[in-house]
């Protein structure tokens, strides 16, 4: 395929053949059979989950004794600490929406919907919905949330302004996304349930915190999906410019704080693998992955995609070919696996 630039700054690239993930998939575990002995489920991100819950609470609570003389404290705590720590969790909700944490799915929803409290907004059931017909129908329009609407891509356009101004408010515009979508029901119990538990979190927040606190939980959510290095994770898993590559990890240092959420194509090939055994398969399958680009630096890429004209919210790649399978959502149980090292090589992109 030919790359056209301005093509891909105007609409979409458009694309007639499947997604590559369910064929690498298949031939990664023809290769290695071993990688079979990833799929398990890591309790232990329930713990992790707790802990930020506490951490950001702990800090709502000491901005909130504080006042809201120190919100430019505030403001740095939240981009420095805050940001990393609401992250954190979205990779929890994210393990949770695909049962990789509990073999039960209603523990999974349950330790979602606790990550989702400092979001101070309830998103943990709504994403399950939408991200798991993400995986099964990648860079359909009709099914897939993660491409941007049509008058949200032409509303950007490529200029810089525009498209900091769209990182920054990027919760607003992914809540215009779900209602296009066909046959999918965001509102059932457990919708109601994470939103009764997002209320009663906020009114006791506000309660015990005051309104200080609730601005510092409200700093951290921003950050944590928007104008902040961790929000270049939006461009790097599936902005490209390259049609012949659609979704791109991402190797670098944050992965420690982000939970590993960089190695997206190694997510997208076998989605029943938890986030810490993630870079175990990238080990283990080292021919898969050492020939695709990817990207080190979510800082240069955040600068890149605003600054540089190359990039639009058209800069993705729509599939035609419709797919009416499903994404399995819940990963088979199989034996633990003993630990690989992680291989340690540069590439360049």
């Amino acid at each position: 395929m030919m790359h056209n630039l301005k093509t891909m700054q105007a609409a979409f690239y458009q694309s007639e053949s499947d997604q590559p993930h369910p064929g690498r998939a298949r031939a990664i575990i023809k290769a290695h059979p071993e990688v079979r002995q990833l799929m398990v489920r890591n309790p232990w991100t329930a713990l992790i989950a707790l802990s930020v819950v506490v951490l950001q609470t702990s800090l709502a609570f000491c901005f909130g004794k504080l006042g809201f003389g120190y919100w430019w404290l505030s403001l740095v705590i939240a981009y420095c600490v805050g940001a990393f720590a609401n992250h954190a969790n979205y990779v929890i909700i994210h393990d949770a929406t695909h049962n990789l944490i509990f073999r039960n799915k209603s523990w999974n929803k349950l330790v979602g919907i606790l990550a989702d409290l400092p979001n101070l907004n309830p998103g943990a059931m709504g994403f399950r919905v939408y991200h798991l017909r993400h995986h099964s129908h990648q860079g359909d329009y009709e099914h897939d949330a993660d491409l941007a609407n049509h008058w949200e891509a032409r509303l950007v356009g490529n200029k810089w302004y525009r498209k900091a101004i769209w990182l920054m408010l990027f919760p607003f515009f992914q809540l215009t996304r779900p209602p296009r979508l066909k046959a999918i029901t965001m509102w059932d119990r457990w919708f109601f349930v994470n939103f009764a538990c997002a209320v009663a979190y906020d009114v006791g927040v506000v309660y015990f915190c005051g309104w200080p606190g609730f601005l510092y939980l409200a700093f951290s959510f921003f950050f944590s999906i928007g104008l902040h290095p961790v929000g270049a994770r939006w461009i790097q898993e599936h902005y490209t410019n390259d049609p012949e590559q659609e979704t791109y990890s991402y190797y670098g240092p944050i992965n420690r704080l982000a939970l590993n959420m960089g190695y997206h194509n190694e997510h997208h090939d076998l989605p029943s693998i938890p986030w810490n055994n993630l870079p175990k398969l990238r080990a283990m399958a080292p021919e898969f992955y050492n020939n695709l680009k990817y990207h080190s630096s979510w800082s240069r890429l955040l600068f890149e995609f605003i600054f540089d004209k190359k990039y639009s919210l058209f800069s993705r790649i729509e599939r035609t070919k419709r797919r009416n399978d499903e994404a399995p959502s819940s990963p088979p149980m199989l034996r633990p696996a003993t630990p690989v090292a992680l291989r340690a090589e540069t590439f360049t992109f």
